[in-house]
């Protein structure tokens, strides 16, 4: 194993460095501390790798995301949702007969226990999806505890109640009858149909709807140590129950810089569009860096090239509206800002991309989903991603509670004098 030095106060300090399978390097510091006295202060992480794992490999600067080693590509082109969280999860591709037990599993527990519907029935109309998804998969834990013996059946729990509890979500947002699932349907097919259908009337799963689904669910899989899979891990590493953990990755992900940025794509296009169209003058706003003016979906934080994930969403939208025979100007005006931002030298320069998120709320818009919404898409495919991380975490016998210093720059110590306000009645 190779080492690298530190130098500090004139003495020098060796520490491991280690190397992943894909050629990765990273410098091993568990006992910088307790060598040196000094910590690493390593603002948002982005240099910090907290843990090893096996689950998701991207290279940023090539535009390379894989699953288990397979690349992304093909991953979309060939698989189906329930295989890649079987992949994900139990770190190898099912087998024909195990992929179809895995699946007759989900099936089973799609249904939520009855008396959770009454927690949907205390929430306020119009109450936001995300709040609702966060706490009602937090309550599983108290139908459904935990043991080594019924880990597994968490798992698919989870993954097939969590479009019942998406779709249940929607329904009591727009004041709607639930639908139950219909098990004889594919994953993304049932979800479509409890999100949609109305009770006593018929319903069919457009085929094109279905297949775009099931692509943005298996991209929106696992994506690394970002920011919800990183509280996934930490929440985790208390040994906190599944679901609490997952809550909290849900909780994470509502944010307007991780989960709700295909949201934030829906509102630029449409604030673009009343203010007369012209993108090409807010492009402009954009590069002279006017406040509160950004171009949201280009850029990421990993990849400084093309994200692999935004090239297979584009085929997909352009297939979806054609065969759905839709003209939406949203579509056509994002079209018009890729191609110009990809000549203009400033985007290409600071290499800005069309991300995942740029097309994913499109098509998402396309299959009549609300914008509100959005974000728990997102939750509903990044659920075997999180699931992996946490199942791997408790594998590891190295593996601690997370608890990162600080580097404290409040006041110094100083008197805290008695001033008689220990003996006040209480409540005055």
């Amino acid at each position: 194993m190779s080492t690298a030095k530190l130098i500090y106060e004139g003495k020098e300090y060796e520490f491991p460095v280690v190397e992943g399978s894909e050629g990765e390097k990273g410098l091993v510091i568990g006992d910088l501390r307790a060598k040196t006295g000094l910590i690493t202060l390593d603002p948002g992480y982005g240099n910090t790798g907290s843990c090893q794992s096996s689950i998701c490999f991207i290279d940023g600067e090539k535009g390379i995301l894989r699953y288990r080693g397979y690349p992304i590509e093909q991953v979309a082109e060939r698989g189906r949702f329930t295989e890649v969280c079987y992949l994900l999860i139990y770190g190898k591709r099912p087998s024909v007969d195990e992929l179809r037990a895995f699946r007759e599993k989900m099936n089973r527990h799609t249904l939520l226990h009855e008396d959770m519907k009454k927690f949907y029935e205390g929430y306020p109309p119009g109450a936001h999806p995300m709040a609702i998804m966060a706490a009602m998969v937090a309550s599983l834990s108290s139908f459904y505890p935990e043991t080594p013996e019924t880990l597994d059946t968490n798992i698919v729990r989870i993954l097939a109640k969590s479009k019942t509890l998406a779709a249940f979500a929607y329904k009591k947002s727009v004041g709607q009858p639930m639908v139950y699932p219909h098990n004889s349907l594919s994953w993304p097919a049932n979800f479509l149909r409890m999100m949609f259908a109305v009770p006593a009337e018929d319903y069919e799963v457009n085929p094109v709807l279905e297949e775009a689904l099931n692509l943005l669910l298996i991209l929106h899989a696992d994506h690394e140590q970002n920011c919800s899979t990183s509280t996934m891990r930490m929440v985790g590493s208390s040994e906190a129950n599944l679901f609490a953990s997952i809550s909290a990755a849900i909780c994470g992900l509502w944010g307007p810089l991780h989960g709700g940025a295909n949201q934030s794509v829906i509102e630029m296009l449409e604030a673009i569009i009343a203010d007369g169209g012209d993108y090409k003058r807010f492009i402009d706003r954009v590069k002279s860096g006017e406040s509160h003016i950004r171009l949201m979906g280009f850029g990421h934080r990993v990849y400084k090239n093309f994200d692999p994930r935004a090239k297979l969403l584009k085929q997909t939208c352009d297939r979806v509206f054609a065969k759905l025979g839709i003209n939406d100007p949203l579509l056509e005006l994002a079209k018009n800002i890729e191609e110009h931002a990809l000549r203009d030298e400033y985007f290409v320069k600071r290499k800005l991309y069309p991300n995942v998120d740029f097309y994913s709320g499109i098509i998402y818009r396309a299959m009549g989903i609300p914008t509100e919404m959005f974000t728990v898409m997102f939750t509903l495919g990044r659920l075997p991603g999180w699931i992996a991380h946490w199942m791997e975490q408790r594998r590891d016998k190295e593996s601690r509670i997370h608890r990162p210093r600080q580097i404290y720059t409040g006041e110094t110590i100083r008197e805290f004098e008695d001033r008689g306000t220990k003996q006040l009645p209480t409540g005055r």
